[in-house]
């Protein structure tokens, strides 16, 4: 129905929240940022630069992965603006070697510990609540801001690989046993 607008599809997507943002399901009014971020240079690590249309395919693709496997991106909403900031989440695509924990964060909100923020959180819930454990992430080699994001999360490179034909780089999370072990260790010190 035109102009109808629900809280978010699909319905079986959980709203996970961090201090600074909200990842929660898809609503039609995200596709302005999700096609500008796909319009960008930004994007070429994750299939683009793209025209509207393919945003708008990926929009549907990001819903029906939820519907599908009951687990996949959400969308990242900054909580004190209500602004998209980007998208995060494991999705496992037909070709992928096994799920994947990915992250895409729109201009204006890099730098600024978000995607560090949302791929904790999406992390640590697929892994709780989804049967996620010990994901992996595809980086193109030459994506040194992922790369040394996924550092930060404590990932170990694990091998080179191909995705879509091309090169990437495979990155290994560790498991909630291995996060929470470390994080007790840390508190011990």
């Amino acid at each position: 129905m035109p102009g109808a607008t629900p809280a978010q599809l699909p319905a079986n997507v959980p709203v996970v929240e961090t201090p600074d943002l909200i990842l929660r399901g898809y609503r039609e009014t995200d596709f302005e940022a999700l096609a500008a971020f796909g319009a960008s240079e930004r994007s070429r690590f994750v299939g683009g630069p793209m025209d509207r249309w393919a945003s708008w395919r990926a929009l549907l693709a990001g819903m029906g992965h939820w519907v599908l496997r009951g687990y996949g991106m959400w969308m990242v909403e900054h909580r004190e603006t209500g602004a998209v900031a980007g998208r995060v989440g494991v999705i496992f695509n037909e070709s992928w070697d096994e799920p994947e924990l990915g992250w895409h964060i729109f201009d204006g909100f890099e730098g600024q510990g978000y995607a560090y923020q949302a791929c904790l959180a999406a992390r640590d819930h697929a892994a709780r609540h989804m049967g996620l454990d010990g994901v992996i992430s595809y980086i193109a080699a030459e994506n040194a801001r992922s790369r040394r994001l996924a550092e930060r999360l404590g990932c170990v490179h694990e091998r080179d690989g191909t995705l879509l034909d091309q090169p990437c780089q495979v990155w290994r999370h560790p498991k909630l046993a291995e996060t929470a072990a470390e994080t007790k260790g840390q508190a011990d010190d």
